[in-house]
């Protein structure tokens, strides 16, 4: 069976490590599996349940649902911004939420994993980020951790691609969440 795990970044900054740490998920993909990085997530308004009706739904929210539902699950990287989740992120969360109890995450695997400059590696943002997709009906992998503190001076020089530890500790992210992905549902 092939896997599709669909890969939303919290940051847009253009050098950002969390970026990074996704395209090294691209690489690093176990055969088989198949992580694709979403583009467009700042072309999305903010959410509003005024245009988040029947036929006047913004084409960038559509889109982005579209990628979801086609998923096998997610995987989210997410940065950590004054302590909490980007709000782009929060955003595509909220877009994927709905409708009520039928939105694109419903009953999803989805991990959550990044990199930050603190000492903890975003820990706390990674932690606001599964409280929000489980409560938008995701299937948090709450097993399923990676934080990588010091990102500025660990990623200055070398790709997260590159990096021995984080390699290994990448792929065997993406092989646990194929797992997951592939695991028969129970009836």
């Amino acid at each position: 069976m092939s896997v599709r795990i669909l890969a939303l970044v919290g940051s847009l900054r253009a050098g950002s490590h969390n970026r990074q740490l996704a395209e090294a998920a691209v690489k690093l993909a176990p055969e088989g599996t198949s992580v694709d990085v979403y583009e467009g997530l700042a072309d999305i308004p903010f959410y509003n349940e005024d245009i988040d009706v029947e036929g006047s739904v913004p084409a960038a929210a559509v889109k982005l649902r579209e990628a979801a539902g086609s998923a096998d699950a997610l995987l989210l990287f997410t940065p950590e911004y004054n302590g909490t989740i980007p709000a782009v992120l929060k955003n595509a969360i909220d877009w994927l939420s709905r409708p009520y109890g039928a939105g694109a995450l419903s009953g999803k695997p989805v991990a959550v994993v990044g990199t930050a400059f603190g000492q903890y590696g975003g820990v706390w943002a990674q932690d606001e980020t599964r409280k929000a997709v489980g409560i938008a009906g995701a299937k948090v992998l709450e097993d399923i951790k990676l934080s990588i503190p010091g990102s500025m001076t660990r990623f200055a020089e070398t790709h997260p691609a590159e990096d021995t530890e984080v390699a290994e500790q990448l792929t065997e992210v993406v092989a646990r969440i194929q797992g997951h992905a592939a695991a028969p549902t129970a009836a």
